[in-house]
């Protein structure tokens, strides 16, 4: 290569190529730094937020002069912490994902003492807010009798539906069936295993089990339906009638 090659304008470096680049390592540290404060401080407010909310998840918006700040926490420890200025600043000082833009934290970190003293409010408004509450309650009446009288109905009513069951088993001579009947408007249906009943349901699909092999229907369901119950007796008796007449006008 010639002196004239490297003196041409073709060969030059551009313009500030050689110019020093300057280190923002520094800056990011200190960025980190003032997060990690932020971080444990704010982190104190969310645990007191997850003990008077009682909860393992929540948030609670803060207003202040200049903005509103977000508290969210998560398990009782910060998730974010986030602050909305009035001059159009969006700024997550903490998050789980990125840091925040080292300007926009300076900004959110002027108006942070805000935040400070309207949490501090806050939880000071709730002092004595559970003075008035009672310390002492009438004493609660047992179920006990109530329960008692409910099975005795429930038993009895089992034991009738068994025999039917059992009736039924004998004509039918099938491992399972079922009868059902429609009392005052209201179907009825008993469903059997052998002689066994395995339900007696009111008000068809979705209605209420008298008898299950599950839990117990309730006192109220128990004195609501448990008077028709008869009715229903009455409707079997009759189609158990009825076939033997059927059979009797059989000859051979």
């Amino acid at each position: 290569m010639t002196e004239q090659d490297e003196a041409s304008p073709g060969n030059e470096a551009p313009p500030g190529v050689d110019a020093p680049v300057a280190d923002a390592e520094a800056i990011c540290e200190n960025r980190d730094e003032v997060v990690a404060r932020v971080r444990d401080h704010a982190g104190q407010m969310a645990r007191e937020l997850a003990l008077l909310q009682g909860g393992d998840f929540g948030r609670q918006t803060f207003n202040t002069e200049r903005g509103e700040w977000t508290v969210k926490y998560e398990g009782g420890d910060l998730q974010f912490l986030r602050f909305e200025g009035q001059s159009g600043l969006d700024v997550y000082v903490v998050s789980t994902h990125q840091p925040p833009e080292p300007t926009e934290l300076a900004t959110a970190m002027d108006h942070y003492p805000a935040l400070v003293e309207s949490f501090n409010d806050y939880v000071h408004g709730l002092d004595g807010v559970l003075d008035g509450a009672p310390s002492t309650f009438p004493d609660v009446a047992s179920a006990g009798d109530v329960v008692e009288e409910r099975d005795r109905i429930v038993a009895r009513i089992r034991d009738v539906a068994d025999r039917m069951a059992g009736a039924l088993h004998r004509v039918e001579s099938t491992e399972y069936g079922s009868f059902a009947a429609t009392v005052d408007g209201t179907r009825w249906e008993l469903k059997r295993e052998a002689d066994r009943a395995s339900f007696l349901r009111v008000g068809g699909e979705n209605g209420v089990y008298l008898v299950s092999q599950y839990e117990p229907p309730s006192a109220r369901d128990v004195r609501e339906y448990a008077p028709d119950f008869g009715g229903f007796v009455e409707s079997f008796n009759e189609d158990v009638a009825a076939l033997s007449d059927e059979l009797d006008a059989v000859s051979l």
